[in-house]
């Protein structure tokens, strides 16, 4: 589990394609400082395990579902990325709970500059829009942010808000995200549950008129 607060930006070093996966290498001395084979680090939203590391970097193994899901698909030698160890338990939850399992990406779509902040919109998915909400919690590349505005349900195209501040814009690659660049989508966790069991409920409400329809069906 994570909290969403960026410990240090980090810079894959190398790629080497594995057929139905790659295995990723990262420079990351704070990530590394207290690695150990197996742990958890967040690479720009996205949960690793640590399979090799020395004093200032770390390889993990990135299955294909991963890649096609999440932007590490795009990464390449330079590509900077997001980092963070996994929180222990009795840390402060400074930003939210965090899994590391994205949902999807969003690609920037508008950006406005402010005296001491930048308001920054991404494309919403269809799937994503009815687990992100107006003052709630979501994580863009590993970053925990709240939405500052979302779009009407049912509106086309749907998109959503965030507002960066200097820190965040400093410290993190959201700060040099530009219209059309994507970005690691993973919604609060607490949503996805919500909508599964109302999934869930629908479907066993459901069951009785089906029963009944299948019934008076012509055999």
């Amino acid at each position: 589990m994570f909290t969403g607060l960026v410990e240090e930006l980090g810079r894959v070093v190398r790629i080497d394609d594995r057929g139905d996966s790659v295995r990723l290498t990262v420079h990351g001395p704070v990530a590394v400082a207290d690695a150990a084979h197996g742990d958890s680090i967040s690479v720009s939203g996205v949960c690793l395990t640590v399979v090799e590391h020395d004093a200032e970097t770390f390889t993990a193994d990135v299955m294909r579902q991963t890649l096609a899901m999440s932007t590490v698909g795009s990464f390449g030698a330079g590509t900077a990325v997001n980092l963070e160890r996994a929180a222990r338990v009795g840390d402060r939850l400074g930003g939210h709970i965090v899994q590391g399992h994205v949902d999807g990406t969003a690609r920037v779509v508008e950006i406005e500059e402010g005296d001491a902040w930048r308001r920054v919109r991404f494309d919403l998915a269809d799937d994503l829009a009815p687990l992100l909400v107006d003052k709630g919690s979501v994580t863009l590349d590993g970053v925990s942010l709240t939405v500052s505005a979302i779009s009407e349900p049912g509106a086309r195209p749907g998109w959503f808000e965030v507002s960066l501040i200097p820190e965040t814009l400093a410290v993190t690659t959201l700060g040099d995200r530009l219209v059309g660049d994507a970005v690691n989508v993973e919604t609060d966790v607490l949503a996805r549950h919500v909508r599964r069991m109302l999934r869930l409920d629908e479907i066993a409400a459901s069951a009785p008129a089906r029963a009944v329809a299948e019934a008076g069906s012509p055999s």
